[in-house]
């Protein structure tokens, strides 16, 4: 009987799929990312293999090498992979929402809880911190879309602190490839079970309008809804 391939087995491939899909991205992007890949792993065996030598313990030192190339090489690709991610992503309606939902620390993101026909938006997320509104657009128009969402959940926020953050290219806005970063560092002033509790109350509140999930290409405009008719 043949024996049926393990879990393990039917993942690796996936995974190497996936990491070939990432690296032709990648090449597209940033030519010189995965020479800088191959130059950063290829260094780190070099190093390694000398300092093996220096202290007469080659035959220890090449195994170590390997690993250690084959770990820096996975880091410096993860790493270039994430800064074309954003380089994509930048500019695109919906880029920061799609940011937040990879930020760890168990956030919940409401992508569009504001906007305008300008695709100008403002997103919600809920955490350790409490409530992060974050906006995309130009300040001169974000500016009333925060203050009427932050005024708007106010009362189900009760005492909670609600934060507003600018993703932009403006002067005091915050660059797209910096949101994650800029919501690591806010302060933890919410336990497990109250974020719950926040999340539930704010998650009853009516929608103001309904928008099309993830990044959006450039140029798109919010349809216009249907006209009144007319006797």
């Amino acid at each position: 009987m043949s024996k049926k391939p393990t879990d393990g087995a039917q993942e690796r491939p996936g995974r190497l799929k996936q990491i070939r899909m990432v690296a032709q991205v990648l090449k597209q992007a940033d030519p010189k990312a995965l020479p800088i890949v191959f130059a950063a792993a290829l260094g780190s065996l070099v190093v390694v293999i000398l300092i093996g030598l220096l202290i007469d313990q080659l035959w220890f030192f090449i195994p170590l090498g390997i690993l250690v190339a084959i770990a820096v090489g996975m880091i410096t690709f993860g790493q270039l992979a994430q800064r074309a991610q954003y380089k994509v992503i930048a500019g695109q309606p919906g880029a920061a929402a799609a940011i937040m939902k990879n930020t760890r620390g168990g956030w919940t993101v409401t992508e569009a809880v504001a906007g305008n026909r300008n695709l100008d938006m403002v997103h919600r997320a809920v955490g350790r911190p409490g409530v992060v509104l974050v906006s995309e657009g130009p300040s001169s128009r974000v500016g009333p879309l925060l203050g009427a969402e932050k005024k708007r959940i106010s009362r189900a926020a009760q005492q909670v602190p609600i934060y507003d953050v600018q993703v932009g290219t403006e002067e005091g806005q915050v660059p797209v490839d910096k949101l994650q970063r800029h919501l690591m560092k806010l302060p933890r002033n919410l336990t497990k079970a109250q974020v719950s509790e926040l999340n539930g109350r704010l998650q009853a509140l009516p929608r103001n309008m309904q928008m099309p999930k993830g990044p959006m290409p450039r140029g798109a405009r919010m349809p216009k809804g249907p006209k009144p008719k007319t006797r």
